[in-house]
């Protein structure tokens, strides 16, 4: 039996939007539409199960090598959620966090972000964090400059205290759904001991009954981290 039932945090890997479009016969971007209101359901069920933290990957830094229309109309996506969802959100009493290279983001986006996650910053039911322009391995280089400048040794506890994520517990889960069985730079410091689940589902079509069937298996795993 697990030694903790419920996952205080989970990441997720929001995979397949685009595949779910073109085997849906619809341009690109109604997928990035449908996987937008598939986080939102997400956001709930995580909330329902008492999970205090969800991460989810919403833009990665390879990403921006995608085509100049698809990366625009996300952006565009990413603004008007900024600016439309705030409502929403204050009735699940969520905070919202955005780590990432914001610098990449355009100058009204990083003042949409600062200005949600200040309106949100007391509210207690779930945090919820979007990782928009991120890269891991980027994350860990900015985390030893940071390190480094303050000089001492660099011990795992002072790289640690620079990560974007410095505040936040690491994922005992990540989940990836879309079919792929790998990582593609999401948290690779924080999930070396996350337990791993790989669904077929494309995000748009991951279930209630999916997320469900994730946490007992999760409750029934013996987590011995290394002993």
């Amino acid at each position: 039996m697990s030694e903790q039932t419920t996952p205080k945090c989970v990441g997720v890997i929001m995979d397949g939007n685009r595949r779910w479009a073109r085997e849906h016969n619809v341009p690109v971007f109604e997928g990035h539409q449908k996987g937008y209101e598939k986080f939102k359901e997400v956001v709930r069920w995580a909330k329902e199960a008492n999970i205090q933290t969800l991460i989810c990957y919403a833009f990665s830094t390879e990403n921006w090598k995608r085509t100049e229309d698809e990366v625009g109309y996300l952006m565009q996506l990413f603004e008007t959620a900024l600016k439309n969802e705030f409502d929403e959100v204050s009735k699940e009493n969520a905070r919202i966090r955005f780590i990432g290279e914001r610098g990449a983001l355009s100058e009204n986006m990083q003042k949409l972000m600062g200005n949600l996650e200040d309106k949100t910053k007391n509210n207690t039911a779930i945090t919820v964090v979007i990782a928009i322009s991120y890269g891991g391995r980027a994350e860990i280089v900015n985390a030893l400059r940071k390190a480094h400048s303050e000089g001492g040794d660099l011990s795992e506890e002072a790289v640690a205290q620079h990560l974007w994520t410095h505040d936040l517990p690491d994922p005992d889960i990540v989940i990836r759904t879309g079919g792929e069985k790998r990582l593609s730079n999401f948290l690779p410091w924080q999930s070396v001991y996350s337990e791993l689940f790989f669904k077929d589902s494309y995000w748009p079509d991951f279930s209630k009954a999916e997320f469900e069937d994730i946490l007992k298996e999760f409750s029934e795993r013996e987590r011995r981290h290394g002993k």
